[in-house]
């Protein structure tokens, strides 16, 4: 009998992690994962803050509460066995007014259906004990959420992808996808490869490369670019953990927060301004063929009549740092904008329906021999392992898509 090949696009974490898992549930099979970069974990992956999530924002039921739960222990597990940065420094979600109490309130409901470990609510004295420099009438406090090296553990799984008889190829950027007998081809301006089954993972540029192989034309990805400020070094030790705003429930964006990572540095950040090309790093960053498709898309209009409001002080903010850390100060009020400097920023992968609804849960599409991963944003890093169990049940049939 001829060996299964099972080809994957996109070597970030998600399709990294399906790789590692597909390594371990079909032994036998041919592994190749495809990436057009010249190593692995350069976009999402790669620009994430490190954030292990514990799930306490999710709708319960949906994939994002129960893969983040189940990916949560899978990741520390793994972090443990290869002696990779796992740090459970916990998180405030703090909230600074009445409007916020009520609605956090309702999340630590929602959190709760999650079974969130260890969440408590804290008033304003603990939240002091727990964060010396935070201010807020109340808080909810997760003292298991964590902070890893994304990146890092996306290499340790390309490793073990590869120590399995699998194979990463880099610098192999899609061009065409085409139906051939018993599976698909693959085509990059170069090389061909032959699969029985195909899984894209490719992100940012899901959709479209989704939509080389047949797929439907939505949810559509519109990139939404994430700026950061980083602490000056002699006030980093005021922040020891992750202090998060209440999130407005109309938006999949977590707000503006704090975030100390595993090398010391502490973010701020990010806000949320729609990017000019699906890898726009920088405001300079333009692509017209992207701007085209974004203004093509009929949900983005309907998005945008719905937001504009928010979308206009979102990018005020990204121009002046003096409106970006006003909303930070509600929070730590004695850090201000001599304290820091402009960091990084990072492309959210938002997905959007052509009614203008923002796609808040994972979203995986099947197609015959194809499987497509639509839609993966936060936390879907946390979620990796798990995404990875769930979409290799789905091509084994023991799942039905979401």
């Amino acid at each position: 009998m001829a060996e299964e090949t099972i080809g994957i696009i996109g070597a970030g974490i998600v399709g990294l992690a399906i790789g590692r898992e597909l390594t371990r549930r079909r032994p036998g099979a041919r592994i190749v994962i495809v990436e057009k970069e010249d190593r692995v974990a350069v976009h999402q992956t790669g620009h994430n803050s490190g954030v292990v999530h514990a799930g306490i924002y999710y709708t319960p039921g949906s994939l994002k509460a129960t893969l983040c739960s189940r990916g949560r222990d899978l990741l520390r597990e793994y972090c443990a066995a290869r002696e990779l940065p796992y740090d459970e420094v916990g998180k405030l979600v703090v909230a600074i007014d009445e409007d916020d109490v009520a609605r956090m309130d309702a999340l630590a409901d929602r959190a709760g259906a999650n079974a969130v470990p260890g969440l408590r609510r804290v008033g304003a004295a603990e939240i002091r004990e727990i964060e010396p420099h935070a201010t807020g009438l109340a808080a909810l406090y997760s003292p298991h959420t964590a902070i890893t090296d994304y990146t890092r553990i996306a290499e340790a799984f390309a490793e073990d992808i590869r120590r399995a008889g699998g194979e990463v190829r880099l610098g192999f950027e899609v061009t065409g996808i085409r139906n051939v007998p018993n599976g698909l081809q693959i085509a990059s301006a170069t090389d061909v490869v032959h699969v029985n089954s195909l899984i894209v993972c490719a992100g940012l540029h899901s959709d479209a490369v989704a939509g080389l192989a047949g797929d439907t034309p939505g949810p559509r990805i519109i990139p939404f670019r994430g700026e950061y400020m980083l602490l000056k070094p002699e006030k980093e030790a005021m922040i020891r953990g992750l202090i998060y705003p209440v999130p407005d429930p109309r938006y999949p964006f977590l707000g503006v927060h704090f975030t100390r990572r595993v090398s010391g540095e502490v973010e701020v950040g990010p806000n949320a301004v729609l990017a000019y090309a699906r890898e726009g790093y920088r405001r300079s960053t333009v692509s017209a063929r992207d701007l085209a498709g974004i203004a093509a898309w009929p949900g983005f209009w309907r998005m945008a009549r719905q937001h504009w409001l928010t979308g206009i002080r979102e990018m005020y903010g990204s121009f002046s740092m003096r409106a970006y850390m006003k909303g930070a100060r509600k929070y730590v009020p004695e850090i201000g904008v001599r304290d820091v400097v402009r960091g990084g920023a990072g492309v959210r992968a938002q997905a959007l329906d052509a009614d203008g609804s923002l796609v808040d849960d994972f979203r995986i599409h099947r197609l015959g021999p194809l499987t497509a991963v639509r839609n993966a944003p936060s936390p879907a890093a946390t979620s990796c392992m798990a995404i990875a169990e769930y979409v290799v049940d789905v091509i084994d049939g023991k799942k039905i898509p979401a």
